[in-house]
């Protein structure tokens, strides 16, 4: 079985990491969506939100799964043998970040191979942050993340303006 990661922050899931996902997921029999902690990002939703906000908006793809992780990608690789890793490029300033850490991932396991998935130009601009951001200052973000996380946003924001 080709199996492979998407792993990632997801705060939240955007049209641009679904458009990835769905690339992973005619690819490879099985893609696990790898939702990192990250504590040091200072992520809106938690890991634990951020799964079942994945789980979600991928429930129509039948070989996909999320799950939390944390620590370092290759051994939770090496734990879920899986022989791949997805990563989105949106633009050149993505690549030099995502080539250096494909290098590393190399260096540490060196059977596990990184792949690099272009989204639609469409969502080239789109990152977590940015939705974040538009959606904190009242902006209408529908066009880059499914309705229930426009609803999810609506009420993370909402909680921490009271």
């Amino acid at each position: 079985m080709r199996h492979c990661l998407y792993p990632g922050t997801f705060d939240p899931i955007t049209f641009g990491h679904l458009d990835v996902l769905e690339r992973a997921a005619r690819l490879f029999d099985k893609v696990t969506v790898s939702v990192a902690a990250n504590p040091g990002k200072g992520p809106l939703f938690s890991q634990e939100r951020r799964v079942e906000l994945v789980r979600a908006v991928t429930a129509h793809l039948p070989n996909v799964q999320a799950v939390p992780f944390d620590g370092l990608l290759v051994d939770f690789a090496r734990q879920q043998n899986a022989i791949a890793v997805i990563r989105g490029i949106r633009a050149l300033s993505d690549f030099e970040f995502e080539f250096n850490m494909a290098l590393m991932n190399r260096h540490l396991e060196p059977s596990l191979e990184t792949i690099f998935v272009m989204p639609r130009e469409t969502y080239s601009y789109t990152s977590s942050n940015l939705v974040k951001q538009v959606g904190k200052l009242g902006g209408d973000i529908s066009h880059f993340v499914p309705p229930l996380i426009v609803e999810a946003l609506r009420e993370a924001h909402a909680k921490v303006r009271a």
